[in-house]
């Protein structure tokens, strides 16, 4: 009697029943340092992210139903943190690569379907003071509600659209505009503009100004630096400063948006997928900007954890072209009695 091709797994074609299969993997037979080698990640966590995902991983009506929720994020957490689909990976938890890319994509959507529960601005007052608190202990720079900046990850070209993916240095990229705290923790991240857009646009079109200019926030503002346009809740350095309490507000602005900069380089470290070390991300744009933005929900997760990584190393892979930019000046006359309030106020 013939078997219908359908029902047949890969795995089991590949691997046979006598394989290690994947629900026989489990995470109590290997050690804690086997699990950060491997997955960049101790038990703890990963137990967490089952019990936030599992539900969803095992729904029946997914391809990989067979998977457990538990391998899939093995399989998941390896890929982000190695940027890698190599066999080795695979036969550790006993999955072919077509079952890691499965496993890639299954957990990818359900970060993503969280991730305004991981990343977001804080809404009531005492956590807002404490934000501006956490900033003003930094250098001095006060009202500050996040540090803004935009950061390149290299992608496949595409099919469509092929030339507004292309950055200023010929590669094909998403230009991700993203906000932090004075930890390291994302407060909001847009990873889907395309690579030939300079910061400014983006930033221009986000969701992020929609956020800012409808609510009015009177309570503070974002730090940003030259490649973006001062704004009434977006302070930006002084383009050529000329006394004395410029030069200390500039120098604020510098050590406070720094912040940023680590934070970019935490992210690349952690999840080895985004830094170009191997490769470009081999997917749409669209599932490109999936891939980053689950691992800036991994990343406030992990931070939540106690997981820091601040001292991590740049990899020397980072695939963001420098802006060039002419020194924008704001029309925006309310924006600079603003800031010409606070260099009176706070740096005279």
């Amino acid at each position: 009697m013939a078997v219908p091709i359908a029902v047949l797994d890969c795995d089991l074609l590949l691997y046979g029943r006598g394989h290690r299969t994947l629900d026989r993997f489990k995470l109590e037979d290997v050690t804690d340092e086997y699990l950060v080698s491997t997955y960049g990640f101790p038990r703890q966590f990963i137990y967490y992210l089952v019990d936030l995902l599992g539900a969803t991983l095992s729904r029946p009506t997914q391809r990989s139903r067979a998977i457990s929720p538990e391998t899939q994020i093995l399989a998941a957490l390896g890929f982000y943190t190695s940027g890698s689909f190599q066999t080795r990976m695979g036969d550790a938890i006993g999955i072919s690569q077509a079952s890691m890319s499965r496993c890639v994509a299954n957990v990818t959507e359900a970060l993503v379907e969280r991730a305004s529960q991981f990343i977001h601005f804080p809404e009531d007052e005492a956590t807002v003071q404490s934000l501006k608190d956490d900033f003003y202990g930094l250098a001095g720079m006060p009202g500050v509600l996040g540090v803004v900046d935009c950061t390149h990850v290299a992608i496949k070209a595409p099919n469509a659209e092929d030339l507004s993916y292309v950055n200023r240095k010929g590669l094909h990229s998403l230009n991700c505009l993203m906000v932090c705290d004075a930890r390291g923790v994302l407060l909001s991240a847009e990873t889907h503009w395309p690579g030939s857009l300079p910061d400014c646009t983006v930033l221009e079109q986000a969701a992020l100004t929609s956020q800012f200019e409808t609510e009015l926030r009177k309570d503070g503002w974002l730090l940003g630096d030259s490649s973006f346009l001062l704004r009434t809740w977006l302070m930006t350095p002084l383009h050529i400063p000329e006394t004395p309490a410029e030069y200390r507000y500039n120098m604020a602005h510098s050590a406070t948006h720094n912040v940023i900069e680590r934070t970019f380089r935490t992210i690349r470290s952690r999840f080895r997928c985004l830094d170009g070390s191997k490769g470009t991300l081999q997917y749409s744009p669209e599932k490109s900007s999936h891939i980053i933005l689950a691992c800036c929900v991994l990343h406030n997760i992990s931070l939540e954890h106690g997981l820091d990584v601040w001292s991590s190393p740049s990899t020397g892979h980072m695939e963001q072209p420098e802006e060039e930019y002419e020194q924008m000046e704001s029309v925006d006359s309310e924006a600079c009695r603003i800031r010409q309030e606070l260099l009176l106020t706070h740096f005279s």
